[in-house]
């Protein structure tokens, strides 16, 4: 008899979670072979362990090697899920474009790689620029790719005054509004989003992609 699909989201996270980099394998594949939603998978199943998996590593209970087996896990995971999810773009229909990275004097690059996952399975064309990133470079790629979005990373409050940097530097270039900021973190606020000025504040990568599509107006239909 078929397994509920709670209970195999369930084992779905805590393979994540727990570091069975091996066993997310079959589960997936159980997963998929029921015929139950990929992307629920991903974003219940997966994502959820990986969630879980960070907010124990803030606590100092995982350490980084023990985050990165975790991300093992759920990219052996997303190898198996990913493919089985609908291509429902429609002819004409337009690419949503993102530049996304962790600003520069920072590396914690787990909670943008999270969100990188998410947007580009929800159908964004993602350019990632990885961790420690020259504010100058969110400007130029942008440029360069005609993006509709910029996505802004830190853990550290140190480096926090870099999106308000790089929010001045398209308005700088009169891209701002035309180019949308969204920015996260664990230090990061709805108050400060508003304070620089940006266009959005995500506390975790389910919302981001929520809020993404918000932002570029993905999904509604044009006038």
């Amino acid at each position: 008899m078929a397994r509920l699909k709670e209970e195999l989201l369930k084992e779905l996270s805590d393979c994540v979670f727990e570091m069975e980099d091996e066993k997310v394998i079959s589960v997936a594949q159980e997963y998929i072979d029921i015929g139950y939603d990929p992307l629920e998978g991903i974003t219940e199943g997966l994502v959820d362990g990986m969630n879980r998996a960070g907010v124990m590593y803030e606590e100092e209970e995982y350490f980084i090697t023990d985050l990165l087996i975790c991300s093992d896990a759920m990219y052996n995971g997303l190898n198996i899920l990913r493919p089985h999810l609908p291509q429902n773009k429609l002819e004409g229909e337009k690419t949503y474009k993102c530049v996304i990275g962790v600003v520069e004097g920072d590396t914690h690059d787990i909670g943008k790689n999270l969100v990188k996952i998410m947007l580009e399975t929800a159908g964004f064309e993602i350019y990632d620029l990885g961790r420690d990133v020259p504010l100058r470079n969110f400007i130029d790629k942008a440029k360069e790719v005609d993006a509709d979005l910029i996505c802004l990373s830190t853990l550290m409050t140190t480096t926090m005054p870099g999106m308000k940097k790089v929010v001045e530097m398209l308005k700088e270039e009169n891209m701002y509004g035309k180019v949308k900021v969204m920015i996260g973190g664990g230090p990061v606020s709805q108050a400060y989003c508003d304070k620089i000025e940006a266009h959005g504040y995500s506390p975790n990568a389910v919302e981001a992609v929520k809020l993404a599509k918000v932002l570029v107006g993905m999904g509604i239909p044009a006038k």
